[in-house]
């Protein structure tokens, strides 16, 4: 069985796959004073909960864009299973020719999701991340990486609007019933879902245009299916993109 963490700046999550089946899925907080024991504890718990014995995993892969819980991670994960992970990272095979101007500055979290996306749903793609910062890769017909864009996250920029606007509350993401609010609440949702949909929707568009072809728009991450649901761009939703991609990356360089 194959353990895959894929550790975001928010949470980590993880996965662990029989063959190509996804049989467990569960995500806990990113902590970064939390020690390899700590996480070792976690892992473990989470493993036991699922009944899946941790002498059953006999491979593990791991992405992060926390590079100082890198080593802490490993050490947790080789302690629960006895299994050295595979780190991804530069010279990992991937299958994508990476065009940008340093290709070791490529995210890991980047890579994975494109070597999912063209897998499961061909090329040329955009895959969008919701998550912490709200990320876009573009893939071109040929397979290769061209390059992308980020900015603030959802729930990064509320927060930020929240702590900043005194008179302003908290809100959960969810659509409002129509674009023009009536009230700070459904202004505010609007703006925030309606908002960052349209925004999925232009910067597609704009992206298309660049490449001078219609591509895939596939879109993941925590707050990826309410957006998805209001964009007027055709997309495709996949909650477990990273999951898959740190799949594929790991069957493509084991021995």
């Amino acid at each position: 069985m194959l353990l895959a963490l894929d550790l975001g700046n928010t949470n980590l999550t993880i996965g662990v796959f029989r063959d190509d089946v996804l049989v467990c899925e569960a995500r806990i907080a990113t902590d970064r004073t939390r020690t390899s024991d700590q996480y070792a504890v976690e892992l473990l718990s989470i493993l036991r909960l699922n009944k899946i014995a941790e002498n059953n995993i006999d491979g593990a892969i791991i992405s992060s864009v926390v590079p100082g819980l890198d080593k802490v991670l490993c050490e947790a994960l080789e302690r629960v299973t006895g299994v050295t992970p595979l780190l991804v990272g530069p010279g990992v095979k991937s299958g994508i020719n990476i065009r940008i101007d340093n290709p070791a500055q490529l995210g890991a979290d980047l890579l994975v999701g494109a070597v999912a996306a063209t897998s499961k749903y061909g090329c040329p793609c955009i895959i969008w991340d919701l998550g912490t910062a709200t990320t876009v890769s573009v893939v071109d017909g040929d397979g290769a990486f061209r390059g992308g864009a980020i900015m603030p996250g959802v729930g990064t920029s509320l927060d930020s609007l929240v702590t900043k606007a005194s008179l302003l509350p908290r809100i959960r993401v969810e659509a409002p019933k129509q674009v023009i609010g009536t009230n700070t609440i459904d202004s505010m949702k609007s703006g925030t879902v309606f908002g960052t949909a349209a925004m999925v929707d232009g910067m597609s568009s704009r992206i298309e245009t660049e490449l001078g072809v219609t591509a895939t728009v596939v879109v993941t991450g925590g707050l990826g299916r309410e957006i998805a649901a209001n964009c007027q761009h055709e997309t495709v939703y996949d909650s477990r993109l990273l999951l898959d991609g740190l799949r594929l990356i790991y069957v493509k360089n084991r021995p």
